[in-house]
């Protein structure tokens, strides 16, 4: 039967939703939406955020406030997303570095849209374990469906199709491009080296490690959760141990969650029992923890009030009291001076790019000049809150000496009342190169190598005891 032309055209591209025939410039008319098309859409736009407009990676991913298309997204799916934008983040300078050859002159102004589809298909392709053509065809169909990317759906295809086949020749001409942010880079190799510089970036790439502070027996947890004890007095679980709620004492409160390096600045304090100490920014409260448990009377201070209820319920848990007080530090006046002063201050981070791959991408040098100037000002105020003969800690999680060393030094050279307690290296065994030649604590995400069965690395964090004269 031979149809007229709107029939035809009606046919061909059905009504949805009870409106008129599409026409066939719209793709989408032509057939159902493919199943994981829009985790990559997610995947793409969230991308572009942390790239282009420098937005946090935890805020975008989070449940109730987040993205809106990752939060409509189904458990699966979302967990997809997830691994493509830790994947793509971790790698994308040598990424972007295989684009460049493959697509060969550089995309036009118009097309940044384009980029993040292609690096979103990319990290599937080089990376994960994802059928290269359904990344291909993924891309491809995301092209299509935007208007700003439509005109270069076939080279979409074509560059992704090539990099598939030559995938091996990529990764392997791509082993010496650092992972890091040339500007970023820069600033590690002239701290650290560039042989330490390009172990940190290794270290990126590794998998970060779940660590546990335990209350007590440390070599029995570790041998009841199938860990290891760690130089800092830290279990470090196996790979695959499971949800964290569901394992031996977490009810019970025999341990919490927190990173090797970030136990290590609550340790460096001599004995508190009895002793008044305050932890001017406290939440979310592993070190407050630790603090408390080595018998201190702690008071606890964190601006935000959400924040210090989440404080008091994890205490709550370990059976660990402690006085909360809802107070911006920089302006906090005790009617009596404490014994001990624990100031760990807000920071670039960092140093936990293991585990949030986009904080290297969200922030820039500004960042740190501006961090280390805020950090100034709470460190200058928190030595007024400790009496004569007690203790400061100071400590972050940034790997620049700017927000660490060269900062304190030049709050030290006006404060002649006040000085380095140097830390030992012989007193931490297997960290003794953690030890600056000043007893400060400098660790980075290259050191504690891997086992067979645990992962390497720590938490970039810096950490100095001070102490003020009598």
């Amino acid at each position: 039967m031979v149809l007229n032309d709107e029939k035809r055209k009606n046919k061909a591209y059905p009504k949805r939703h009870g409106g008129k025939g599409r026409t066939p410039a719209d793709p989408a008319a032509i057939a159902p939406e493919k199943p994981g098309l829009r985790a990559r859409q997610a995947a793409a736009k969230i991308l572009a955020a942390v790239i282009d407009r420098r937005t946090p990676l935890d805020g975008m991913l989070d449940l109730e406030n987040g993205n809106v298309a990752y939060r409509q997204l189904g458990d699966a799916d979302r967990a997809l997303v997830r691994a493509i934008l830790n994947t793509a983040l971790r790698h994308l300078p040598r990424i972007e570095a295989i684009l460049d050859t493959l697509v060969g002159t550089p995309l036009p102004e118009g097309a940044r849209a384009l980029h993040h589809v292609l690096t979103v298909a990319a990290a599937q392709i080089l990376y994960l374990d994802v059928p290269d053509h359904s990344a291909v065809d993924l891309a491809v169909e995301q092209a299509q469906l935007d208007p700003r990317n439509r005109r270069f759906a076939s080279l979409t295809n074509a560059v992704l199709r090539r990099l598939s086949r030559e995938k091996a020749s990529h990764l392997t001409a791509t082993r010496a491009v650092s992972v890091i942010p040339a500007w970023f880079h820069e600033r590690l190799v002239a701290v650290y080296g560039k042989e330490h510089a390009a172990r940190i970036g290794e270290a990126l790439l590794e998998p970060s490690a779940i660590d546990l502070t335990v209350k007590s027996d440390p070599e029995g947890w570790a041998a009841r959760l199938g860990g290891r004890v760690l130089p800092t007095g830290s279990v470090r679980l196996p790979a695959a141990s499971g949800a964290i709620p569901a394992l031996e004492g977490f009810e019970a409160g025999q341990w919490w969650v927190q990173d090797a390096a970030a136990s290590l600045p609550a340790k460096l304090f001599h004995d508190l029992a009895g002793k008044r100490v305050a932890d001017l920014c406290a939440a979310p409260g592993g070190k407050t923890a630790q603090l408390a448990l080595a018998g201190a009377k702690v008071t606890a201070l964190d601006q935000s009030g959400n924040r210090l209820k989440r404080l008091i319920g994890n205490l709550e848990r370990l059976d660990l009291s402690v006085e909360a007080v809802e107070a911006n530090m920089a302006d906090y006046r005790p009617e009596e001076l404490f014994d001990a002063v624990l100031l760990d201050a807000p920071c670039s981070s960092t140093g936990t790019i293991r585990r949030h791959p986009d904080v290297l991408w969200t922030k820039g040098p500004e960042d740190i000049d501006k961090l280390a100037r805020l950090q100034e000002r709470l460190l200058r105020h928190a030595l007024t809150l400790v009496k004569p003969g007690g203790e400061l800690v100071f400590s972050n999680c940034s790997l620049d000496p700017g927000e660490g060393e060269d900062m304190v030094a030049r709050v030290l050279a006006d404060n002649p009342d006040w000085r380095i307690q140097p830390v030992e290296p012989a007193d931490w065994p297997g960290l003794e190169s953690a030890v600056s030649p000043r007893g400060e604590f400098r660790t980075t995400p290259a050191m504690l190598p891997a086992t067979d069965s645990h992962a390497g690395g720590v938490d970039g964090f810096y950490a100095v005891l001070l102490r003020r004269n009598n």
